[in-house]
């Protein structure tokens, strides 16, 4: 998953950062809604975890312009404001879950991955092909039986790869699986589907289309 945090506690938002990245997922922090709506406009996410009371643009105004787009990441509503009636109306500004202040880190990796299985972007909760069995949540892979140790990124490519339909560019493959900070004419994908590769074994899983991308095979 690529999540954005938009959180005017900086302290806040880069401890949730370091703990996602530990999950797997590639995490981009702004501090107030405006530089929030200008990374929605530049960068596309699974989720957005917001929080409502932000400087400049508020939350609930970050908040409505997702809902009103057709294609949006999921929206967690992450905030100190956690009576029912908070939440209530939040969740009928466009917010897609509600995750009251003080929170189990625990709780909020659980939310997040089930919003990344909502209708319209349905995933199993372990994803299995071609012999390769990876589950989001304990963060662990396998293939035919035997366990696979994966570093962050190897993991964060096969999860990718498991749930494309067809060809995935390694422009994509940067995008999903790495930061804002990223350098594009890095060889880091390339780099890290050649140890991917090496993990997995034989015969070969993820095949090399030239001049396009890769794509995971069934056999």
């Amino acid at each position: 998953m690529r999540v954005l945090i938009v959180e005017d506690e900086e302290r806040l938002a880069e401890t949730i950062a370091r703990g996602l990245r530990r999950e797997g997922m590639a995490v981009d922090t702004v501090l107030d809604g405006v530089s929030a709506l200008e990374k929605l406009g530049a960068n596309e996410y699974d989720a957005v975890v917001l929080d409502r009371n932000l400087p400049g643009v508020h939350g609930d105004q970050v908040c409505c312009v997702l809902a009103a787009r057709v294609e949006r990441p999921a929206v967690l509503m992450l905030t100190a404001a956690g009576a029912v009636d908070d939440r209530v109306e939040g969740l009928n500004l466009g917010a897609d879950d509600y995750l009251p202040k003080p929170f189990a880190f625990a709780e909020l990796v659980a939310r997040l991955r089930a919003l990344g299985r909502r209708p319209g972007r349905v995933l199993p909760p372990v994803l299995r092909r071609g012999g390769i069995e990876l589950d989001p949540g304990s963060h662990t892979v396998m293939r035919n039986g035997r366990p696979i140790e994966l570093t962050r990124k190897e993991f964060a490519i096969l999860e990718v790869l498991l749930t494309a339909e067809g060809v995935v560019t390694a422009e994509d493959l940067l995008e999903r699986a790495w930061d804002e900070n990223a350098n594009p004419f890095t060889n880091s994908v390339r780099v890290t589907i050649m140890t991917l590769r090496r993990k997995l074994g034989e015969p070969q899983p993820i095949q090399t289309v030239t001049g396009v991308g890769y794509r995971l095979c069934e056999d």
